[in-house]
């Protein structure tokens, strides 16, 4: 049995967001304009914005400053230990950052496994809904982001986890 892959886009102040979702209805990945790793629309996927009307609400409310934490059907597949580290990043709150060693301690991995929690992180198909921009270096520093530093910028300043 073949899979369908429903799509729509979505405005937003930090660009257009492309959703995807399965048949079933759960997010399956959110992606920017030139992201790292990014998706983008394949031939066979079909357009429907049906699917995507509360992750939409959501989205405007989130970005109007009215909501704070997502609560989205989402369904993202990776390797366990990528499950595990995106989990991770769900419990980290608005307006709050955490470090990617904070995150490792999280999910009780180990000092040396901190680089593959990066990659993990990295990774994440779910943009802005699993809030990987609220992580940051050890030092405070703003680290890589596969939807480039400009948005993890706009992001944090956003939540108020940077000022202006």
């Amino acid at each position: 049995m073949e899979t369908v892959t429903y799509w729509t886009s979505v405005g937003s102040p930090v660009g257009p967001l492309l959703l995807t979702a399965a048949p079933t209805g759960e997010l399956t990945s959110l992606s920017v304009t030139g992201q790292k790793g990014g998706r983008a629309v394949l031939d066979d996927w079909r357009r429907d914005p049906g699917p995507f009307r509360e992750a939409e609400r959501q989205l405007a409310a989130y970005f109007a400053g009215e909501l704070k934490e997502f609560r989205l059907a989402m369904s993202a597949v990776g390797t366990p230990f990528r499950e595990k580290v995106w989990a991770a990043l769900d419990d980290v709150p608005y307006g709050a950052t955490a470090s990617y060693g904070e995150i490792a301690a999280r999910i009780g991995a180990s000092r040396p496994a901190v680089r593959a929690v990066g990659g993990a992180i990295g990774a994440n198909p779910l943009l802005v809904v699993r809030p990987c921009h609220r992580v940051i270096g050890s030092d405070g520093s703003l680290t890589g982001y596969a939807g480039g530093l400009e948005r993890k910028v706009r992001l944090l300043t956003h939540e108020g986890a940077l000022r202006p």
